[in-house]
C-alpha cells in the first residue's frame, strides 16, 4: 500500500504547539491531508463542543480554510433612532435583558445614544446577546490591563465589536478562542518586556509592532533574550531596529530556537576565530562612538 507524504509549514507547527490544543492539531492534520473540513467532526468522532472550540482556535491562528473576513463599515451602518430603541425595548424579547446585563457589567445606566450603538451590535453586526456580554467583559479586562480604573466607553467597545464581526466571532466558542489567544499574546508580550527590562510603562505603538512581529515569527523568550544580549553587546544598549534585524536574519535562515541559533548563526573567520561583525553592526557601533 502506497503512503502519501504530507508536509506541514513550520510556522503552523509553532502555532499549534503554542496553542496546546490537541483537537485543533488533529483537525488541522485531517484538513492538511486533503479532507473536507465539514467532515472533520464526524470523521474524528469529536463532540460538537470540542469540535467548535478546536475549529475556533484554528480560525484565530489563521489555519482554517475559509473565505476572506467580512467587512463592516461604520460609516455605512444604519442610523438608528430613539424610536428604534424604544421599539426594540417593547417588541424585542432579548433587548431589555441585554440592556440590563450591560448596565450591570458597566456599573451605570445607558443613555439613548449608547443604546443605539448596542442596537447596531445586534441588528447590523449580527452579534448574539451572549457574545455581546462577553465582548464587554473582554473590553473591561483589557482596559484594566492598561491601567484604567474606569469602565470602557461604548465607542471603544464598538470599535472592538466591528473587529469581532469582521473576524466572524459570533459564537461563545469563537469568542472564547479569541480571548484565549489574546491572553496568551498578552502574556508573551509581558515576557518580552521583562526580557528587555521595560517596567513601569506600556510599549509605544512602534515598539509593540516590533514585539508583535517577533511573536508572529515564532520566537520564544529564550531566543529573544539572545538577540537582546547581542544587541546590547554590539551597540551598548537597546536598539529596536538593530535587534529587529538580528531576529529577521535568524527568521529568514529558519533559526528560531537557541540550539538552532548557536549552530546556524556562527559566522567564523577563515582562521576559525570568533564571529565577525557585519556591516550593520559595525556602522551601529561607529555611530554610538561618535555620539559618545
Amino acid at each position: 500500500m502506497n503512503a502519501t507524504a504530507y508536509t506541514m509549514d513550520e510556522t503552523a507547527i509553532r502555532k499549534l504547539l503554542s496553542a496546546a490544543n490537541g483537537d485543533a492539531a488533529l483537525i488541522y492534520l485531517y484538513i492538511q491531508s486533503g479532507n473536507d473540513p465539514s467532515q472533520a467532526q464526524q470523521a474524528l468522532r469529536l463532540s460538537n463542543s470540542r469540535y467548535q472550540c478546536a475549529a475556533a482556535t484554528l480560525r484565530q491562528m489563521g489555519l482554517w480554510p475559509e473565505e476572506k473576513p467580512r467587512q463592516f463599515l461604520s460609516g455605512l451602518s444604519p442610523q438608528y433612532s430613539g424610536q428604534d430603541v424604544q421599539t426594540a425595548m417593547e417588541q424585542d424579547q432579548d433587548f431589555p435583558s441585554l440592556r440590563a446585563e450591560l448596565e450591570r457589567l458597566l456599573g451605570r445606566s445607558l443613555n439613548t445614544e449608547e443604546l443605539k450603538i448596542i442596537l447596531g451590535f445586534v441588528r447590523y453586526l449580527g452579534l448574539p446577546a451572549d457574545v455581546i456580554c462577553i465582548l464587554v467583559c473582554y473590553c473591561k479586562d483589557r482596559a484594566k490591563q492598561r491601567g484604567s480604573l474606569r469602565a470602557p466607553s461604548l465607542r471603544s467597545i464598538e470599535k472592538e465589536a466591528y473587529h469581532w464581526a469582521e473576524q466572524g466571532i459570533d459564537t461563545i466558542e469563537e469568542a472564547g478562542a479569541y480571548i484565549q489567544a489574546q491572553n496568551l499574546r498578552h502574556s508573551k508580550l509581558r515576557k518580552i518586556m521583562d526580557i528587555l527590562q521595560i517596567h513601569g510603562r506600556t510599549l509605544t505603538a512602534a515598539e509593540q509592532r516590533y514585539a508583535t512581529a517577533w511573536m508572529d515569527m515564532g520566537f520564544q523568550g529564550d531566543a529573544i533574550s539572545m538577540a537582546y544580549e547581542r544587541t546590547c553587546l554590539n551597540t551598548g544598549g537597546m536598539n529596536w531596529a538593530y535587534m529587529n534585524k538580528i531576529l529577521l536574519r535568524w527568521h529568514e535562515a529558519g533559526l528560531h530556537t537557541p540550539q538552532q541559533i548557536r549552530t546556524g548563526d556562527t559566522k567564523k573567520s577563515p582562521q576559525g576565530g570568533p564571529r565577525q561583525l557585519d556591516a550593520d553592526e559595525l556602522a551601529a557601533i561607529e555611530r554610538l562612538m561618535q555620539e559618545g
